[in-house]
């Protein structure tokens, strides 16, 4: 996997939209993001283990926001190496870039589900009454990540 050079390389053209995911096996996080004023916002969390669930939402998302660039969150172990929902989210960013046809990159998203949960409990938010937007806070840490050190962005195989 090659890491972009810069924003506009990531697609080879100006982005202004990103759309955001922090893939999981019963729910994916969405954050939107505006690449002119380097802001990220939590959108919704997909609530759904059916792949034809998530990708009608998904569809409705790009009708909504037109974005031209997909950022998933990548994954791993503390130290980097692989796990099982590497593979999945790997997976999920293929998919994602042939149905729709909109450049896909990936972010390393280690601790992000932990800073928003942090996030969450300076609001005064704890333990269960977290999870509707944990995942959505965790997409948009994901989104901060590239805005903050676009060469982060790794590029998506085309296997």
């Amino acid at each position: 996997m090659q890491q972009a050079n810069q924003q506009s390389d990531v697609i080879g053209l100006p982005i202004d939209t990103i759309i955001a995911f922090d893939f999981g096996t019963k729910r994916i996080g969405v954050a939107i993001g505006n690449n002119q004023i380097k802001s990220a916002r939590p959108l919704i969390t997909i609530d759904s283990e059916k792949t034809k669930h998530r990708f009608i939402a998904i569809t409705k998302l790009i009708e909504t926001w037109q974005p031209q660039l997909f950022i998933v969150g990548h994954p791993t172990h503390v130290d980097g190496s692989e796990q099982e929902l590497t593979r999945l989210s790997l997976r999920f960013a293929r998919r994602l870039r042939g149905r729709f046809r909109i450049k896909t990159v990936l972010i390393d998203e280690r601790y992000t589900t932990c800073a928003a949960s942090e996030l969450l409990r300076e609001a005064g938010i704890y333990g269960i009454k977290q999870k509707p937007m944990l995942d959505q806070l965790a997409a948009q840490q994901i989104l901060q990540s590239f805005f903050d050190d676009p060469q982060m962005a790794i590029t998506l195989p085309d296997e």
